[in-house]
């Protein structure tokens, strides 16, 4: 019955639409008027049609189906944790990501009661330690070593140790665990524009792949993880997380590694406020369903008060039924490759990744990615995009809502904070200028602490 139906409208081309467009304006400038640039230097047009494409986008070989619910647990206390986990399970995690602070942590107490083939369990490690990755193996074969000695230095201005140590412990353990880690999370908390995130992903990555092939490791076998915070901006959040499969497909086939990368993806801190901070469930909401469209495997949600408040039962519990209304009632787990074939998102993905992958050339030309970071140019240009993004935000050309539009007089935060939510001052010496992770309200929040009463 309905054959055919579409074949009664004449085609329309782009043109057409434009000199349509055009004349509903009445003599306003269509650029103007109708074209927006964002902080990427990407014209973003009223509309998109297939002409602006030289050939048709492929079809990304991502499952959303398979996305799995990821929560958090810090391992202070082996006993707690081991209760928590369990806790978390029964109610509808697939996922958990341990970070474990020491090495001096039974990881048989770790999992009492807990078959480890049943589901997915990540290890963040903040130490360096191949005796502690040894003994995770030994008793969670298939266990995520979430490793990035990288990162390490970028966040803290130091190594583990010294990089001819850590490169050794490093080389010896992703021998064992087949696994590199990229945490690309920090620069977007820092501010850094999506270009540089993806820029700045691959010069990581490359650093590593560099690193390994220079000691004869046949990296054929080895899996690419990339740990990614997606902000606000719906649909370029989408675009970065395709993107990123594209740049890292380019990078991998140069190495005969695995073309195929897994994405764990967290809400930015970037644009969390305290004041207001319902708010945040909203933002987490469109960051995370971003997250899925955009084909990450595994979403950790963050809790709407997790910058000012301790890690409590409620609005952990809030943060996991997102993601669990998300799969179960929104039906986000329903269609692989939800986002193939919008022209939108599609050309934004192509831009990104074009724009990615000259930065990315640009660093590697001047010395690669841990030479710019030793002489401070990495930090330079995020400090650049941060400082924009936040003019921005000041002038009110951005906005928070409860913080810098529609304020409410009557939400006190004075009291309510249970951990520090800005910038800690802690002088210490450094290889390196770290980089730093900076929330957008910082600045209207302290002076709104200041006045009140």
């Amino acid at each position: 019955m309905t054959k055919g139906l579409f074949s009664e409208f004449n085609p329309v081309s782009s043109k057409q639409w434009k000199q349509k467009i055009q004349y509903d304006l009445q003599g306003a400038d269509y650029n103007n008027t109708l074209i927006w640039n964002s902080n990427e230097a990407i014209a973003v047009k009223p509309f998109y049609h297939v002409d602006g494409f030289n050939e048709y986008p492929q079809t990304s070989n991502t499952e959303a189906t398979q996305w799995k619910i990821c929560q958090t647990i810090f391992v202070a206390d082996v006993e707690k944790s081991n209760q928590h986990a369990i806790d978390i399970l029964n109610r509808g995690a697939e996922s958990i990501k341990f970070i474990l602070p020491s090495e001096a942590i039974s990881i048989e107490k770790l999992f009492k009661n807990i078959d480890p083939n049943t589901n997915q369990f990540v290890f963040e490690l903040q130490c360096l330690s191949e005796t502690l990755v040894q003994n995770i193996l030994k008793h969670i074969p298939k266990a995520i070593i979430d490793l990035d000695i990288i990162h390490q230095l970028a966040k803290t201005g130091n190594w583990f140790n010294n990089i001819h140590t850590d490169f050794k412990s490093y080389e010896s353990i992703t021998s064992e665990t087949s696994t590199i880690t990229v945490d690309v999370s920090l620069y977007q908390n820092s501010g850094a524009t999506m270009v540089q995130q993806l820029a700045y992903a691959l010069a990581h990555a490359n650093e590593y792949v560099n690193a390994l092939e220079n000691r004869s490791i046949k990296l054929a076998h080895y899996q690419m993880v990339f740990n990614v915070a997606v902000g606000t901006n719906y649909f370029f959040e989408i675009a970065k997380l395709k993107a990123l499969r594209i740049l890292w497909e380019t990078l991998a086939t140069a190495y005969g590694m695995n073309t195929n990368c897994q994405i764990t993806a967290t809400p930015t801190k970037r644009n969390k406020t305290i004041y207001d901070a319902h708010n945040n469930m909203l933002r987490t909401t469109t960051e995370c369903m971003s997250a899925i469209l955009g084909g990450a495997n595994t979403i950790c949600n963050q809790a709407y008060d997790s910058i000012f408040k301790k890690t409590n039962e409620f609005t952990e519990r809030i943060a996991r039924n997102q993601l669990l209304i998300l799969k179960h009632e929104s039906y986000f787990d329903k269609v692989n490759n939800p986002s193939d074939g919008s022209y939108y998102i599609e050309s934004l993905t192509e831009q990104l990744s074009e724009k990615a992958l000259e930065l990315f050339k640009d660093i590697e030309q001047n010395g690669g990615f841990l030479k710019q970071l030793k002489a401070g140019i990495i930090q330079r240009k995020i400090k650049e995009s941060s400082q924009k993004e936040e003019q921005l935000f000041e002038n009110g050309d951005t906005f928070l809502i409860g913080t810098n539009k529609h304020q409410n007089p009557d939400d006190l935060m004075k009291d309510q904070l249970d951990l520090y939510p800005f910038i800690k001052i802690n002088p210490r010496k450094t290889l390196i200028e770290p980089i730093i992770e900076k929330r957008l309200a910082e600045s209207q929040e302290q002076k709104r602490l200041k006045n009140e009463h």
